[in-house]
């Protein structure tokens, strides 16, 4: 059964979170996709994986690249790339994939401040619930730390 993240955004920017939590997961061996909905912002995640933080380094790709599906990390703006990955970040609205059972973990990131990202959770939750999977939805406290909420 596929772990469905749901991650609600209120005191810091993706841009402070997500290299963070794909830090981890590839610390822990797994294969990364991270999906966007547009190909500007993977030029912007990509620039921010090689540079938000001096002692870290996140091997990583883009779409872009002929090896695409070679990387251990890959930001991507398209549903059908790095579907052999154990984990795929879903930013800016991208939707929930419809083979979400094909990954350990999926991750839904969401900016608790925009009215709209918030009812697209919302029916991804009830979308992810309904496919049987077990989902955990996570808030941002006051000091940016995440508080387990469901």
């Amino acid at each position: 059964m596929t772990e469905i993240l749901f991650y609600h955004l209120l005191n810091q920017p993706l841009e402070k979170v997500l290299p963070t939590l794909v830090e981890r997961s590839y610390e822990r061996g797994w294969k990364v996709a991270i999906e966007a909905t547009s190909q500007e912002r993977v030029e912007a995640l990509d620039s921010l994986l090689w540079t938000f933080a001096e002692e870290s380094f996140l091997p990583h790709g883009t779409d872009r690249e002929p090896d695409a599906g070679t990387q251990p990390i890959l930001v991507t703006s398209r549903a059908d790339l790095a579907t052999d990955a154990a984990v795929r970040f879903l930013v800016d609205g991208a939707s929930l994939p419809d083979n979400a059972g094909s990954y350990q973990r999926v991750v839904l990131m969401f900016d608790g401040n925009d009215p709209d990202a918030v009812d697209r959770a919302r029916n991804d939750w009830r979308q992810a619930k309904a496919g049987g999977h077990a989902c955990t939805y996570w808030q941002q406290g006051d000091t940016g730390r995440w508080e387990k909420k469901a």
